[in-house]
């Protein structure tokens, strides 16, 4: 950023600062550029302004290289050797960052050699909230059918996206986004060794938000706002929907074991320690996943509650409470736990 931008010194310094505070060690990204120097970029022209700047037919052009691969991969390690993929119902696939007819569910479908006749949808351009929609809409599949295996897969290349003007937003955005992908299987029917429930949902729209949080498209990538104003609005907001999310489901905060929250950057989950009043220790997960991929969108949740499930004591009543934040300004929740017990 600071060789593109053309930065003098007093901005380098201000940059580097944003970086040590920004609570984030290690991105990824399927670009090697960001990691050479200029002579080995392959994906931007190597000279100062970028130009000809890549198009977004060129970006769509390496999602669709890389995006499946990942996304394959991170099934993988989701289903490890016992899955047998043909017993897969339902797939969903969620990403914000790349788009194409016929896009990532149909290669998906012919990489894993899935049922060419299983009930497939898509979830784009909803951004960091959008695995916890995937959630519920497995979760509704299941609900209606015991025999339902629905998998869901989260694919984000944030990085294909970088833009060369230096705006507020855009050196936000390329401070903080990385690429990631995550999977998660959701059953009809009940596994007690390796199953967690979902117990239930709840979301709201803040629509003074609305123009805080945007994500569109430019004939140069998807070009996004990020306003300062969003971890204030989070705080002032999110105590009260934790409430009326637990009264749906007739709990108490008391019974919450676990907080799996979108770690979208350091302020967000200072925002949200404050709104709920709880040590940062509460989020320790949230902000080592932070400090190791970045805000990676809809994939990131999933990363969270990974952590979470691995290190819980599945012999005792367990409950984790979910949240991520997106476009709208969009807050979407989830309960789990073991009800089993």
């Amino acid at each position: 950023m600071s060789r593109i931008y053309a930065f003098n010194e007093k901005e380098r310094r201000s940059l580097r600062y944003l970086y040590q505070q920004s609570g984030i060690s290690n991105r990824y990204s399927v670009l090697p550029d960001y990691s050479l120097e200029p002579e080995g970029w392959t994906f931007y022209p190597p000279n100062e302004n970028l130009e000809p700047f890549p198009s977004i037919e060129k970006r769509m052009q390496i999602f669709n290289k890389y995006a499946p691969a990942l996304s394959v991969q991170a099934i993988k390690n989701c289903l490890g050797e016992k899955q047998d993929l043909k017993e897969i119902t339902h797939l969903i696939t969620v990403t914000c960052t790349g788009l194409s007819a016929p896009g990532l569910d149909l290669q998906l479908l012919d990489l894993l050699d899935l049922p060419k006749n299983i009930f497939r949808t898509s979830v784009n351009f909803m951004g960091c909230y959008a695995a916890i929609h995937a959630l519920k809409l497995a979760d509704a599949i299941c609900k209606s059918d015991l025999n339902a295996k629905v998998l869901i897969v989260c694919t984000e290349l944030c990085t294909l996206h970088f833009q060369q003007k230096a705006t507020i937003d855009n050196i936000t955005s390329s401070l903080l986004f990385g690429d990631g992908s995550a999977a998660v299987l959701v059953t009809g029917a009940m596994d007690k060794t390796a199953g967690f429930p979902l117990l239930g949902f709840y979301s709201e729209v803040m629509p003074r938000g609305k123009q805080d949080m945007s994500w569109g498209l430019s004939s140069t990538g998807f070009a996004m706002t990020l306003s300062g104003y969003i971890p204030s609005l989070i705080e002032e907001d999110f105590e009260k929907l934790v409430t009326k999310a637990l009264e749906k489901q007739g709990m108490d905060r008391e019974e919450i074991s676990y907080w799996s929250l979108h770690p979208g950057g350091r302020k967000i989950l200072e925002a949200l320690e404050k709104s709920l009043g709880l040590p940062k220790e509460k989020l320790n997960i949230s902000y080592q996943v932070l400090k190791d991929y970045g805000n990676m969108s809809s994939p990131t949740i999933l990363f969270v509650l990974k952590e979470i499930l691995t290190g819980m004591d599945r012999k005792k009543k367990q409950t984790v409470f979910g949240a991520a934040f997106g476009p709208g300004l969009t807050m979407e929740t989830f309960v789990a736990g073991n009800s089993f017990f």
